[in-house]
C-alpha cells in the first residue's frame, strides 16, 4: 500500500498528512513543550560565573530536550511506515527530527525538507498534495 506522508513540524506540534488509496488522513501531535525561555534572572550576580544559574539553565534544557525527544519519537512512530516523507516547517524542529531519525538508525524515506512559515491545516494538506502530485 503506497503511503506518502507530509509532515509540518515545529517545537509545539506536528501535523501529519497521510495519503493513501483511500484518500487523506490528517493527524496532529502536540509536543507539550512550553516556550523555551532560558532562565535568566534580572538580578543575576555580577560574578562571571554563577553555579546556581547554570544549573537552572541545564535543568530547563534537559526537561525541554526530554519532552522534544518524546515528541519526535511519537512523530517517527507515525511516519516510519511511509513510502515517502516530505518534511517542512519554520524552525529547527525539522533538522532535529532528521538527526533523531539518523541517530536511531530508523529507515524513514525522507524525500524533501523545506523551510516554510506557519500554515493552516488546510494549507498544509494542499502543500502535501501538490508536492506528491
Amino acid at each position: 500500500m503506497m503511503k506518502n506522508i507530509g509532515l509540518w513540524i515545529d517545537h509545539k506540534k506536528a501535523v501529519i498528512v497521510i495519503q493513501n488509496e483511500q484518500g487523506e488522513d490528517i493527524q496532529k501531535i502536540e509536543s507539550g513543550v512550553g516556550r523555551h525561555i532560558p532562565y535568566r534572572g534580572a538580578s543575576r550576580p555580577k560574578s562571571p560565573y554563577s553555579a546556581q544559574y547554570q544549573q537552572a539553565d541545564d535543568q530547563l534544557d534537559n526537561k525541554f530536550s526530554e519532552q522534544l525527544k518524546k515528541f519526535y519519537d511519537k512523530v517517527i512512530a507515525q511516519i516510519r511506515a511511509a513510502e515517502a516523507v516530505f518534511i517542512f516547517g519554520p524552525g529547527e524542529a525539522k533538522g532535529e527530527l532528521e538527526k533523531r531519525i539518523a541517530h536511531e538508525k530508523i529507515k524513514v524515506p525522507i524525500v524533501g525538507v523545506e523551510t516554510i512559515d506557519k500554515m493552516t491545516d488546510r494549507q498544509i494538506a494542499t502543500k502535501v498534495r501538490k508536492y506528491f502530485q
